[in-house]
């Protein structure tokens, strides 16, 4: 083993997860992953690791001891050099709704269905399928190369409209439906997880009695429950669904709006599958490090 990260204390919930494991849907696995891409591949490109490199998704303070080798780490952006046997703090997220801690080498847990991230609905992935706890040591991989910086700062700009695909059951709405998403502010409810970001705000009514038939479901799809209330899925979201879409978030976005703690306000923007393509293009090469 080329040394390991111990969980020396905990203050809130942390977990394992990477770029996730897509592909398996078919299984009734959701894809997982991180939360807020950028962030991840931000810590990751700091220590030289790939973009999409298995790491701590926190969501409070950590105590950290990396063992068995010294270590280049980062939180966030942030990267330091950690001896052998030295103890380090990882402070709650300031900014964002979590935060990232990568080492150099990855995280080498090991992979199930083609991931290494928890899903946690499975209790598989990750370390042993759970959250982190005290005494908990995971194992690292071999450094690879030198690191690289990522501004996220764009990406994830808290006042930017988060953008979408409209549908694809907008039959099932009201026609005002549509314009409302758009033309009204919406914020982040307290009761939301990676499997759904519930939102405060207007009702979307769409007179649907649950009747409609279960069909596959996808991160960033916009649900809308018999109350009107939006709900947009998460990496960790069930693969099936019966309440209406009225529209999905585009990949490009899931971490600007995944990042946007309860309270945070969220609008909707409208684009064509062409203009969703081209931000997805151009956000990946820049996750990927290409500037």
């Amino acid at each position: 083993m080329a040394g390991w990260l111990e969980m020396t204390g905990a203050g809130g919930p942390a977990m394992v997860q990477d770029g996730g494991r897509p592909g398996q849907m078919h299984h009734g696995v959701p894809p997982g992953g991180a939360l807020v891409p950028e962030l991840l591949a931000q810590a990751n490109l700091a220590v030289g690791n790939a973009w999409d490199a298995a790491a701590l998704e926190c969501l409070g303070r950590l105590e950290l001891r990396v063992r068995g080798r010294g270590a280049r780490v980062a939180v966030d952006g942030r990267a330091f050099v950690v001896a052998d046997g030295e103890s380090f703090l990882v402070p709650p997220p300031e900014h964002a709704s979590v935060r990232y801690v990568a080492v150099d080498g990855g995280l080498a847990v090991p992979q199930v269905l083609g991931g290494r991230g928890t899903l946690l609905v499975a209790r598989m992935g990750g370390h042993e399928g759970r959250l982190l706890r005290g005494g908990d040591a995971l194992p690292l991989g071999e450094p690879l190369g030198p690191p690289r910086a990522l501004d996220v700062t764009a990406a994830l700009d808290a006042s930017a409209p988060i953008r979408v695909l409209l549908g694809p059951d907008t039959e099932r709405f009201d026609p005002l439906m549509a314009a409302s998403l758009q033309g009204s502010g919406f914020t982040v409810s307290p009761a939301s997880d990676r499997v759904g970001m519930r939102l405060h705000g207007p009702a979307l009514a769409h007179g649907d009695e649950g009747a409609g038939t279960s069909k596959p479901m996808v991160r960033g799809a916009i649900q809308v429950t018999l109350s009107g209330e939006p709900i947009v899925l998460g990496p960790d979201h069930p693969t099936t669904g019966g309440y209406p879409l009225i529209a999905t978030v585009i990949r490009a976005d899931w971490g600007r709006l995944g990042a946007r703690r309860p309270g945070a306000p969220v609008r909707f923007h409208a684009v064509s599958l062409d203009e969703a393509r081209d931000a997805w293009r151009e956000h990946l090469r820049q996750l990927q490090g290409g500037g």
